[in-house]
Order: structure tokens, then sequence, then C-alpha cells
């Protein structure tokens, strides 16, 4: 294979040199990679670069010899049909860019030792013919319902990732909480450490001799409330740490209803758990408003799952219909 030239796409802009190389020569590794770097075989525009170089249009990409084929020369793999069929129900918005999806309560997005179904498994679902699968571009805890947004291409991927990464993104959640916050509405502010565990990373807020955390912001209010026994509390991160709003929520005394993993464990139980009501985590991803790809900004609502919409019946709250998608 002789050496020449690729122009870096629209829908390339912003990804790392190397990442490119990898999406498109999926058979070099990051050493190959970082070999044909140091040694001047790749070059932007004419000019020696680095793995970290970050892509703009137009520009070229000198690509040399190797024995590996571009991954737009091979075949796009056959996809089973009740894979898509599966994909499709969650469907809340889709374009050519971009797809959103609700996540059902119990499945994890991404996979991991024992787990064999995640949401990652069936982005191939929404390949429709095209040469690479859908990404995701963030993640919702696995008992965490909601939307969750999905890059048709790894161009869109990186566009949404950058917003993600200087907060441009504007997420919503509801959730339903054990007790009345006091104040009813306000911000939250916690220092948090986090902390692997056989079963994954949990999170807690720092002690005073905590030097290693990550600071996590929430504004919140209460939307309704029965008595002092439960309420419905709309929630808005603007910082994005594992497992935050539920830290956050158990920090203020009112941990999320069904998170056994963060309700304070009592002589009497735990208090998370309420006779009466579904023992799941009643947290949902509501709303996420983000930078579209293509311009301008994308607002998708989700409906809340099954066991939070009766809470709401037993309790007497009225959620309102989800909103259509809207571009703006």
């Amino acid at each position: 294979m002789s050496v020449h030239l690729r122009i870096v796409t629209e829908d390339e802009a912003d990804i790392r040199l190397d990442r490119w190389f990898r999406r498109h020569f999926p058979g070099l590794t990051q050493g190959a990679i970082q070999k044909m770097l140091r040694t001047g075989q790749i070059r932007v525009e004419g000019k020696r670069a680095e793995a970290a170089t970050r892509l703009s249009p137009g520009q070229s990409i000198r690509i040399p010899p190797m024995a590996t084929a571009p991954i737009e020369d091979r075949p796009a793999p056959a996809v089973d049909p009740l894979l898509e069929d599966e994909v499709a129900k969650l469907i809340l918005y889709q374009d050519q860019h971009v797809v959103v999806l609700n996540k059902p309560f119990g499945l994890p997005t991404q996979g991991g030792p024992g787990i064999k179904r995640h949401l990652d498994g069936l982005l191939d679902g929404l390949r429709h013919g095209a040469p690479e699968r859908p990404r995701l571009v963030h993640r919702l805890d696995r008992d965490t319902t909601g939307v969750i947004v999905v890059a048709r291409t790894p161009g869109v991927a990186a566009k949404l990732a950058a917003s993600f990464r200087t907060r441009e993104v504007k997420k919503t959640y509801w959730s339903v909480v054990v007790g009345r916050p006091v104040p009813v509405e306000g911000r939250i502010d916690v220092n948090l450490i986090k902390i692997e565990g056989f079963l994954g990373a949990r999170a807690a807020v720092a002690g005073p001799f905590d030097t290693d955390f990550a600071r996590a912001i929430t504004d919140f209010s209460t939307m309704d409330h029965a008595g002092r026994k439960l309420a419905w509390l709309e929630m808005h991160p603007l910082t994005g740490r594992t497992h935050q709003l539920r830290v956050s929520c158990a920090a203020i005394g009112t941990p999320i209803l069904g998170d056994v993993a963060y309700g304070k464990v009592t002589d009497d139980g735990n208090t998370a758990v309420v006779e009466g009501f579904a023992a799941k985590v009643h947290l949902h991803a509501r709303r996420i408003t983000f930078p579209h790809p293509a311009g301008g900004t994308l607002t998708v609502e989700a409906p809340i799952p099954a066991h939070m919409a009766e809470t709401f019946r037993d309790l007497g709250f009225t959620a309102p219909a989800p909103l259509p998608p809207h571009r703006g």
C-alpha cells in the first residue's frame, strides 16, 4: 500500500489524531501509531504531529504504507433484526447525527465483569448499514432511567464529548427521596471521594483528612411532597461525578427512595426503603439539552419509568407528560 493523503471531514472535527487512526485503521495498535508519529511517517499538513493533536476539517493527513485495510473498505456487519427491534423501542429522538434513548431500569450502560447484557451492546441495532457503530457519549447508572445520548459517527461523538467536558450540556433529573429537604430548595455542594470495590466504584463524602477529592455541585428544588415522609425533587447537576446525585441526596439527610447503597443503615433497616413502595432506585434523567452538532440546541425529555409512575400515583404527585423533542 503506497503512501497517500486523506482529508479530515467536517464530521471528524476535533478528533485526536491517534483516535482518528484507530477508527480508520482498527488493526493499528496505539504503540504502532506512536512509533509512526515519532519517526515522522504520519504528518498533518506536511508537518510532524503528536498523538493528542486535535484535527480540523480540510486538513490533510499523510498515511504511511500499512497492511491494514481502512474501516471504510470493510462491509458493515449484519445486524440481528431482533436487536434492531429492541433498541428501536428505546428511541426518543433520532436524526443523521444523534440518537437519544430512554434507558430502562436495571440495564447497565456498558459491560463489565459478569455483565453480558448492556446498552452499549444494543447499539449495533442503530447502525442501519453504516460501517461504524454508534457511540455512547455519557453514562447513567444501572438503576438510573431516562435520557442518554448516542452519537452516530466518530466526529459527532468528539463534538458531543467536548460539550460535556465544557459543561454546555444541561441535565435535569427527577427523584423521589425519603424525607423532605430543609430548606426545600437550594444547592448541595460537597466534596466526594471515589471508593473502588468488588462491585465497582462508589462515592462518599470526603472526610477531614481526605485530600484526593472532587467537588460536586447540585441545584435542587422540591416539586411536591407527602408530609415529611417522601418528596419529589428536581435536580440540576452542575458537575458530573460518580453517583453525585445519590450521594448528595443522602448527604442532606434525604436518601433516594430504594437506593440501599447510599441509604443510612439503622437498627430498623435501611432508611432508603419504605414499606409499600418499590425497592428500586427512584432516580430518572428527565431532560437533556445539548448543542446539536449541526447547530442550535436539542432538548429531549423522557417519561418516568413504571415504578416511579406507580409511586407518583400512590403519593398523588402529578408529573406532566414529556414535551416533544425540540431543536432550537
